[in-house]
């Protein structure tokens, strides 16, 4: 039978050279050599495939890098590997958000908040952002139905399928209603919606964005813990 080779201490060559690896990736990530990091995480990944924390911290990487699918895969395994531990738990919902997927990030919060209720974090940070996205969410698909209404309501509108006198005051008020059905649809066209530190939506115009609550568009998705 082969002879496991050890280092000094009784421990794995392969072990100490991951751990070794480990520590260089932490120390790049830090100095912001992201790429770096990834690369020396995936090395120790070879020789350590079950360890959960280099595919923790290399979610975190790739979350930063915007790399979101490798991320959201990177955090998948992390939980497999380690089903009850609340970090990778977070990890995995902060890499779901940057990829769009609110629903699912909620679901990864709550698992943490399960796993560790005292962290405050998960309650204050990240539950709360993703349930803000959540209502944004429904509050986009909202005004864009009323916006698609209103359009229809423009482009068949039924004072242009009868026929007027156009002596006679009809004429008038079917171009009002129809002028104040283009208003309103013009109006919705140049609203946003956002939602405020409560997790309020509400519809601002355009001039009003950059005065107030930040517009959903400016949402920064990414919110990495740091290593």
């Amino acid at each position: 039978m082969d002879r496991l080779c050890v280092c000094p201490g009784n421990v794995p060559c392969g072990a100490a050279k991951s751990k070794r690896l480990k520590e260089e990736g932490v120390v790049l990530a830090q100095e912001g050599r992201h790429w770096e990091a990834v690369k020396r995480w995936d090395e120790a990944i070879q020789m350590t495939p079950e360890n959960p924390l280099l595919y923790e911290m290399k979610s975190q990487v790739l979350t930063v890098l915007q790399e979101v699918f490798p991320a959201v895969q990177a955090a998948e395994m992390a939980v497999k590997l380690r089903p009850l531990w609340w970090e990778g738990w977070q990890t995995l919902g902060r890499a779901q958000l940057s990829l769009g997927e609110v629903d699912l990030a909620v679901r990864s919060f709550q698992v943490g908040l399960h796993l560790c209720p005292s962290e405050r974090s998960l309650w204050l940070e990240d539950l709360a952002w993703a349930r803000r996205l959540q209502q944004q969410r429904l509050a986009a698909w909202d005004r864009t139905q009323r916006e698609e209404a209103a359009q229809r309501e423009v482009l068949s509108a039924p004072e242009l399928q009868q026929d007027y006198d156009f002596e006679s005051d009809e004429v008038v008020a079917a171009c009002a209603t129809m002028a104040e059905r283009q208003r309103r649809y013009e109006d919705l066209k140049r609203t946003a919606v956002v939602v405020d530190a409560e997790g309020n939506a509400r519809e601002v115009t355009v001039e009003e964005e950059g005065s107030g609550d930040t517009p959903s568009s400016q949402y920064q998705l990414v919110k990495a813990r740091g290593l």
